[in-house]
């Protein structure tokens, strides 16, 4: 199983947007829309560069609803 594989079944998407929120370069700032960007300063967070550089750990994946399979009786022991 590859890297790919395991990233997709997690929730990424195997295509991901390059936005400047998930670069490496950029860092969030509170209270707005903006990030810093080491390599352009001040920019949107959906800004794109030729700098880009991908960081897996900024992407959240979607939370999964579970509650519509389960019953109370399923947790019983």
């Amino acid at each position: 199983m590859s890297l790919g594989d395991i990233m997709n079944k997690l929730g990424f998407e195997k295509k991901r947007s390059k936005y400047c929120t998930y670069c490496v370069y950029a860092k969030p700032l509170e209270y707005t829309d903006e990030v810093f960007c080491i390599k352009k300063g001040f920019v949107d967070k959906f800004s794109k560069c030729l700098k880009y550089k991908y960081d897996p750990l900024k992407r959240k994946p979607e939370a999964k609803n579970l509650t519509s399979k389960y019953s109370a009786e399923d947790f019983k022991l």
